[in-house]
């Protein structure tokens, strides 16, 4: 089967040859570049991670001013309801005291009208009173 005799020891050497030059020529550079591709990767991730920190931080951040601006835009919107509201409660006021004096106005021209048509149906009255005692009576008054 296996003769040991000079050949198994110039065969271990040419393995250690082989190996040692495999070693310079591919493993070393193949090793040296995954080392650095791992060095990339977890720079790349610390990166990611702390972009992915600042973002949330600032997605926090406008949240908290969007909160805000919602707040005083409802603030302002209340203001503003209520300030209308005034407006238009002294405007009702305004018109419902107008209404008021103008039916005051047309009450009293009223009064007034039936005061006029009151006397001139006295007049009248009068008047036909003595016509008529006149022709009834016959004698002038």
């Amino acid at each position: 089967m296996f003769d040991f005799d000079a050949t198994l020891p110039l065969m271990a050497l040419q393995f250690l040859v082989l190996v040692a030059i495999l070693n310079a020529v591919f493993f070393k550079p193949m090793m040296k570049a995954l080392d650095e591709r791992n060095d990339y990767i977890r720079r790349n991730q610390v990166e990611a991670e702390e972009r992915l920190s600042k973002a949330e931080n600032l997605a926090k951040q406008y949240q908290a001013e969007l909160a805000e601006t919602r707040r005083q835009s409802q603030s302002v919107v209340a203001a503003a309801q209520a300030e209308a509201q005034k407006i238009v409660a002294a405007q009702i006021a305004e018109a419902q005291e107008q209404s008021r004096l103008q039916r005051e106005q047309a009450q009293q021209e009223l009064d007034q009208q039936k005061q006029e048509a009151m006397t001139t149906l006295e007049r009248e009255v009068d008047s036909l009173s003595r016509q008529i005692l006149s022709k009834l009576l016959g004698a002038p008054v």
